[in-house]
């Protein structure tokens, strides 16, 4: 096979909307940090919405980015966490997918603590090939080639080869 055409992880993000700002927040952050060893970065409210009690420019959640041996490790984590199970609905046409879980304590090794409670959280797996730099560079910019991008039966088989994922439906 082409090296250039070989799938890769580009990212993980994980996050955690909490949808107010302050001690719950704070939690939220901490817990993060404790996952990952990263320090998370707060989310900001694009809109004003009244019925959640949400303003414009509040913080509302907290994510990390991870790339390299610690996504991988954070997916392995995850993916015990919800069984190995994917729908085939969960990965886009760009290729990437995401994932939920509702109590952190599902996932292997972490055990409840009282100071920060339990929260849900999202992971969102970003893929890409060789060459995806062309869209980042600052000189030179371009586009990625349509023939070029990640399909969604790229990502889906790179999700079986690589973390053993059966995939639903």
């Amino acid at each position: 096979m082409n090296p250039m055409e070989q799938v890769r992880i580009a990212k993980a993000t994980l996050n955690i909307g909490v949808g107010e700002g302050g001690e719950r927040l704070a939690r939220a952050e901490k817990l993060l940090e404790t996952m990952t060893g990263q320090k998370p970065v707060k989310t900001i409210s694009k809109v004003t919405n009244p019925e959640f009690g949400i303003r414009k420019k509040q913080p509302i959640g907290c994510k990390v980015t991870l790339r390299g041996e610690k996504a991988e490790e954070i997916i392995r984590k995850f993916l015990d966490g919800i069984g190995n199970k994917l729908k085939a609905s969960q990965f886009d046409d760009q290729g990437n997918v995401s994932m939920g879980i509702e109590e952190h304590i599902d996932m292997p090794g972490m055990k409840y603590d009282p100071d920060i409670g339990i929260f849900g959280m999202d992971l969102s797996i970003t893929f890409e090939k060789p060459g995806y730099r062309i869209s980042r560079r600052r000189i030179q910019k371009r586009k990625v080639p349509r023939k070029h991008r990640v399909t969604r039966e790229e990502a889906i088989k790179f999700m079986k080869e690589k973390f053993n994922v059966k995939i639903i439906g």
